[in-house]
């Protein structure tokens, strides 16, 4: 995000306090002494952090959670460290069930640079609290096995680590859990106390299922130096029936366009239940308190019309991927559904759109037959062909009448789409 973006965002005015808008957004599931932390918040700026690892070539949903909340305490007046865990992320945080994946530092070194990148784009880099980018490898790099136990590693009790919620679990598993991913606290700990002691950081920000590490950070900070710091962790952003979006999941929606397109993230938003959109807007846009009620009224009174869901999608798309993007997303939803013009739309967003439908690669003037058995939108070619003699299939916005039509992909990109009955798409893409 450039900061002509970033300066047209604000925090709601109606709040005097910053931590009282995050707590009415619900972003404040635990905290530290919350009445000493508001004090913080609402006096002169501080420093604080947000950490993310590189276990994966992009950041995603629940990170975004934490670049947004990053992005309101700026614009308070605080200053930001955007710290990308080169030194973390070659262990990586422990998971509930088993040992991760080491990734070699080639990969993790990649991986830092593109986390970097992403990070930067919600966050303003000028003004009195510009924020600063910094990745704990540099001071890990070069600190010897001896040295992080006598200095760091004394500090922490075994007792008090293995009582962390992720590494009881893991211990009373059959997985069990490494030396290595058992330290991990350790080194996060030890990114709070060196940022404490290099740029007076006080305030750490996370996810709720990072609160052991994020209490461990601050209680290293008050035993090494006597100071006593803060921190507060975010709910887990969860679906309807409660299931976590994130990469552990399977689920993850991915802030990099080649691994979730501007339409796909669009499409997400648009269809979340009513349930939970709401809560979502107070999450993930900068709407102030007034705009999202009469949404809320909107959705209990004319919830059909799915105005949230529509505003929240743009909202959304548009911190991620830009205006442009997202307005050609909103093209390509609408040209599909027949309301809008196939051909209008540019090769790329329209094949990122086709690849989350159901679609196949198929040879040129195949016919529209085989292709409707082939993308699964009927189950025989004789269900083909009666749903022909019936009207209801088009190509590429025409209907089409006889048996031996065929597709020529003759949409931008050398696509074609078929569509039968009013809501069954597919797509095909020409060999």
């Amino acid at each position: 995000m450039t900061d002509t973006a970033t300066a047209e965002q604000t925090n709601d005015p109606s709040f005097e306090n910053v931590f009282d808008e995050l707590e009415w957004r619900g972003l404040v599931h635990v905290s530290t002494d919350r009445d000493a932390l508001r004090d913080v918040l609402g006096g002169d700026p501080i420093t604080y952090y947000c950490g993310f690892d590189p276990t994966a070539p992009s950041l995603h949903l629940g990170n975004l959670v934490q670049l947004l909340t990053m992005r309101r305490l700026q614009l308070a007046g605080h200053r930001p460290l955007g710290l990308v865990g080169g030194a973390t992320g070659l262990i990586g945080d422990p998971k509930q069930t088993a040992e991760r994946v080491l990734n070699d530092a080639e990969t993790v070194t990649g991986w830092v640079a593109r986390l970097s990148g992403q990070v930067e784009r919600f966050l303003s880099f000028s003004g009195e609290n510009a924020a600063r980018m910094v990745n704990n490898l540099d001071w890990t790099a070069q600190l010897s096995a001896i040295d992080f136990l006598r200095d760091i590693g004394k500090h922490f009790r075994v007792g008090t680590m293995i009582k962390k919620e992720t590494v009881s679990a893991r211990l009373n598993s059959d997985a069990g859990i490494s030396y290595t991913e058992f330290s991990y606290q350790i080194l996060q700990g030890m990114d709070y106390l060196r940022l404490h002691e290099s740029y007076e950081c006080v305030l750490q920000t996370g996810g709720s299922d990072q609160w052991g590490n994020l209490t461990s950070g601050a209680d290293l900070v008050h035993k090494v130096t006597g100071t006593s710091v803060h921190a507060f962790g975010t709910p887990l952003i969860t679906d309807e029936n409660g299931k976590k979006f994130g990469k552990s999941e399977g689920n993850a929606i991915w802030l990099d366009a080649e691994m979730c397109s501007p339409y796909a993230m669009y499409q997400f938003w648009l269809n979340v239940d009513d349930a939970i959109v709401v809560k979502l807007m107070k999450v993930f846009t900068f709407l102030p308190k007034g705009e999202i009620a009469e949404y809320e009224r909107l959705v209990a009174e004319e919830g059909f019309r799915r105005a949230a869901q529509k505003r929240l999608a743009l909202e959304v798309t548009t911190l991620v991927h830009g205006a442009e993007a997202t307005s050609s997303a909103i093209a390509a939803s609408d040209a599909l559904f027949g309301r809008g013009d196939l051909t209008a739309i540019d090769a790329g967003t329209l094949a990122a759109a086709l690849r989350e439908l159901p679609h196949a690669e198929l040879d040129a003037d195949t016919p529209v037959i085989s292709a409707l058995v082939a993308t699964g939108l009927v189950s025989s070619t004789s269900e083909a062909r009666r749903a022909i003699a019936q009207g209801g299939v088009t190509l590429d916005g025409e209907r089409v009448t006889a048996d031996d039509a065929t597709v020529r992909g003759t949409l931008p990109g050398g696509v074609s789409v078929i569509k039968r009955g009013k809501k069954s798409l597919a797509g095909v893409f020409i060999a």
